[in-house]
């Protein structure tokens, strides 16, 4: 799932008070009116769902999930301690699924280990979790088509794919090069409509052949914020410019330079050093793009199946998560004139490409040790702060308008917690706040080894599910 970070180094140092100010307004609860694909919890409880990530679980070294007597003892576990819902990753970076598929190829194993034998895994993991009363929503990594470890997909497989859609990004002395150059994973061009059919007849896939009550789209993004400078992307953009600003002189720009003048390399990534005149319009062609495709899937997966749902996660810090071109705000929410919180990123056109309202679901990641604002003196006081993990709820709420069931998430292996009851203590804030909890990743409950605490988790992750 979340493996590739995309955190941006600068905003580690703002991690204290970044695009917060102090506001005591309500904040809005979800509309009413929902439709059938969107989160529904009988009786009103509220959804308690751990991600099943394929990698750690089928393919790790500590991981059960390669053998279904070990799979069918974990559900039980995580029956009894009061989990509800499973996120099952089906397709992974190399862009490669736990199922036949007519548009990509089948997974067949990593480090010496395999699906489980003798069965249609994401069918297994359906039926065993129906009748442990437990629902399953299908994650699908998006825009990911190519494993640059173990060079496989579509982006190392395929040579016109490869030279066709795969990201192409700038580097620190503002050459265009392919993604996989860098040595990163093979994300591919969200702006081809080809990119996009290919993902959204996956989606279709899962929802016809398997009984999940959803799917889930996980990096439905771009890579970063050096990301697409390809010709086709240039291509729409000028034409992005004459439709929404009637711009006639935009043929004639200088690209990439008119959008970021020079780069910088800090920490490991790529970032502006200086941006051009289209810097902005050019943030908000990108979420023009990632909008357009969320709808154009949700439509097409409410026309396949009508009461699957269709959701998705985020990282929990929207005020900074532009660099990968998605607002996942809803249409209410207006970053632009925003009166209560700074987003100096954003352009009038920006609030168009809201995707919250799209959605049945939506997680967001909000991996913080720091569980209440009042344990920083930075932000004791504060209601909104993205990098903590009240304050990224209550920021969530706010920008989501109350338009889609929200579900907070911690990650209880990777996120240096001061001590084992921290964990318990952000499921219950999240619960309090928020239509559910989402706890990434369940390697993490029982393999000591793959968390900071070095002991199975699955004690706190229960006391935090109880009333």
């Amino acid at each position: 799932m979340k493996k590739i970070h995309i955190i941006p180094a600068l905003l580690l140092l703002l991690m204290a008070v970044a695009g917060c100010k102090k506001n005591n307004n309500s904040i809005p609860v979800v509309d009413s009116d929902e439709g059938t694909d969107t989160l529904v919890t009988p009786g009103g409880k509220k959804e308690a769902i751990v991600w099943i990530d394929l990698n750690a679980n089928v393919f790790g070294t500590y991981g059960r999930f390669n053998d279904t007597a070990a799979i069918r003892k974990t559900l039980d576990t995580l029956q009894q301690i009061g989990i509800t819902a499973l996120v099952v990753d089906v397709k992974e970076s190399s862009g490669h699924t736990v199922f036949p598929s007519a548009y990509t190829s089948k997974v067949a194993s990593h480090n010496g280990k395999s699906l489980p034998a003798g069965v249609d895994y994401l069918d297994f993991m359906v039926k065993t979790a129906k009748e442990r009363k437990m629902k399953v929503y299908a994650s699908v990594m998006t825009f990911v088509e190519g494993d640059n470890d173990a060079k496989t997909g579509a982006v190392f497989e395929d040579a016109t794919f490869k030279n066709k859609y795969q990201a192409i990004v700038c580097d620190a002395s503002g050459k265009r090069v392919p993604i996989t150059e860098t040595g990163r994973p093979g994300f591919v061009n969200p702006a081809y409509p080809e990119v996009q059919d290919r993902i959204i007849n996956i989606l279709k896939e899962i929802v016809t052949k398997y009984a999940v009550d959803g799917v889930i789209l996980d990096y439905a993004r771009y890579a970063n914020i050096d990301a697409d400078f390809s010709d086709y992307s240039k291509t729409q953009f000028v034409q992005y410019l004459k439709d929404v600003f009637n711009d006639q002189n935009a043929n004639f720009m200088n690209f990439p330079t008119d959008i970021v003048s020079s780069w910088k390399q800090e920490n490991g990534q790529t970032t502006p050093a200086a941006t051009g005149k289209y810097y902005k319009r050019w943030l908000a062609y990108r979420m023009s793009v990632i909008y357009n495709f969320v709808k154009k899937a949700h439509a097409a997966i409410k026309a396949t199946r009508a009461d699957a749902l269709f959701g998705a996660y985020v990282g929990g810090w929207y005020g900074d998560y532009y660099p990968v071109g998605v607002n996942w705000a809803s249409q209410k929410y207006d970053p632009f004139n925003d009166p209560v919180l700074r987003m100096d990123w954003a352009y009038p056109q920006t609030k168009d490409y809201g995707y919250a309202d799209e959605l049945g679901l939506l997680m967001t990641g909000n991996y913080y040790a720091q569980i209440m604002l009042a344990d920083n003196p930075a932000t004791a006081g504060l209601t909104y702060n993205w990098w903590s993990l009240e304050g990224s709820l209550n920021g969530g709420r706010y920008v989501t308008k109350g338009k889609v069931p929200l579900v907070g998430s911690i990650d209880a292996g990777n996120t240096v917690w001061n001590n084992k009851s921290d964990i318990r203590k952000a499921i219950k804030l999240i619960l309090s706040k928020t239509a559910g909890v989402m706890i990434f990743d369940l390697v993490h409950l029982y393999a000591p080894q793959y968390n900071h605490m070095g002991v199975p988790l699955w004690d706190e992750v229960k006391a935090g599910l109880q009333p």
